[in-house]
């Protein structure tokens, strides 16, 4: 594009204006490719850390379940050790019967008496209190709780209200669905769903017949030899000792 010249100096040769146009067209044509190559890129990038984001999501949700179910275990693990370890087992009565308890000393004598029979436990009101709160320690509660609301259901006078009670009893404790479903077997659960039809005061004995053999056989031995049952004893004997001493 320059010519030298006899003086040795460089002059200005105008270039034909077909060869400017080509070398405009030749840098639109390269821009061009250069920006379509480059919202490609982009396109790939966005639709790349959308994928990044959902799994960095998937992956903070897992963390966060873990870390859910770690603290859960870390619960119900210190709930286990804490329950069995209460000496005192009021811990677990509601106000007004904790402090009807803390008022009453039980004596040696009748916590003797509840190795005698699984009804004679359930009959004294601080023997049924201290078997419900060791099994809370094994959370397995839901068969005391059911074995009680039975006892509460039988009592009821008023026919409006035992269809009510039914019906939550067997929503809560005998359904399929229950939250807190007792253990009985398929012939007594469809027996008493039938007699839901038409609720009278029995119509949960087989139900309640179950439980009550199930805790029986299984709940009761080892409650007499849980360290709540040991501690009860200990405490009415020490007191005694104190006593006439």
């Amino acid at each position: 594009m320059y010519q030298q010249i006899a003086e040795g100096r460089p002059e200005k040769v105008a270039v034909p204006h077909q060869v400017t146009s080509n070398v405009r067209d030749f840098w639109k044509a390269l821009f061009s490719l250069f920006a379509g190559t480059h919202k490609i890129k982009l396109s790939h990038l966005s639709a790349n850390s959308s994928s990044v984001c959902r799994e960095e999501d998937k992956q903070g949700e897992k963390t966060t379940n873990r870390r859910q179910t770690r603290a859960m275990k870390t619960r119900l693990g210190c709930l286990s050790n804490k329950s069995d370890s209460y000496s005192d087992f009021t811990a677990f009565l509601t106000p007004v019967t904790e402090k009807t308890t803390r008022c009453t000393k039980l004596s040696t004598e009748k916590v003797k008496q509840w190795t005698e029979s699984f009804d004679i436990l359930l009959s004294h009101k601080y023997g049924l209190a201290a078997f419900r709160a060791f099994l809370q320690t094994e959370f397995s509660e839901e068969n005391i709780e059911f074995w009680m609301a039975c006892e509460d259901y039988k009592k009821t006078k008023s026919t409006a209200k035992l269809g009510l009670k039914a019906k939550k009893i067997y929503e809560e404790f005998i359904d399929v669905q229950a939250a807190r479903e007792v253990n009985i077997d398929f012939q007594t659960r469809e027996i008493t769903r039938r007699n839901l039809q038409e609720p009278t005061p029995s119509c949960f004995d087989d139900a309640q017949g179950k439980v009550h053999s199930l805790m029986e056989k299984d709940s009761y031995p080892r409650f007499l030899r849980s360290k709540i049952y040991m501690d009860l004893l200990n405490q009415t004997q020490t007191h005694s000792q104190r006593r006439f001493s």
